[in-house]
């Protein structure tokens, strides 16, 4: 496997600013070989109050509603990939532990993406509609010492970016 990978025992900080437009599908997800997912978020603005949050790799979900999720709103995220159970936070409160976890040998590639909904499940954006974008401001994975003893990739990997697209393009979501 190439590059940095998110493994069982990481713990994954994000700070986001959620889109304003109706179609903008944003999401922080994980994902190898076809297979691997869990989402750290997902979020659509027709459903203004709500973050999906899921473990695909076991099967499980929490739909989170909370006054304090909206369009624009800034979000603070934790995840804590454990083999035993996969546990999410949200702007510091703990709001689901699924008790599924990722297994101990799981690792998977980190996808930061704004799709566009195409309709089917979610609204498509307004014909107006030419630009749209969400913002990460801070994301860092960190690797406890006992797991970076072990392997090789980096302890601490941080990133900033804002993510644009245009209105115009359909893309398929996480």
């Amino acid at each position: 496997m190439e590059g940095f990978t998110v493994r069982a025992g990481d713990v994954l900080e994000a700070r986001v600013r959620l889109p304003y437009e109706v179609g903008a599908w944003p999401a922080i997800w994980t994902w190898c070989d076809g297979d691997q997912e869990i989402d750290i978020f997902e979020y659509h603005p027709d459903n203004p109050d709500l973050l999906e949050l899921t473990n695909h790799v076991r099967g499980a979900n929490l739909y989170y509603r909370d006054p304090a999720i909206s369009p624009g709103s800034w979000v603070d995220l934790r995840v804590e990939f454990g083999p035993r159970s996969v546990i999410w936070w949200v702007n510091g409160s703990k709001v689901f532990a699924d008790r599924r976890g990722v297994g101990r040998a799981w690792h998977a590639y980190l996808i930061v993406n704004l799709s566009v909904c195409a309709g089917r499940y979610h609204p498509r954006p307004a014909p107006h509609v030419k630009e749209m974008s969400y913002q990460v401001q801070r994301l860092v994975v960190r690797r406890p010492a006992v797991l970076s003893e072990v392997l090789s990739d980096e302890v601490e990997v941080e990133v900033e970016a804002e993510a644009e697209v245009e209105a115009g393009a359909d893309s398929a979501g996480p």
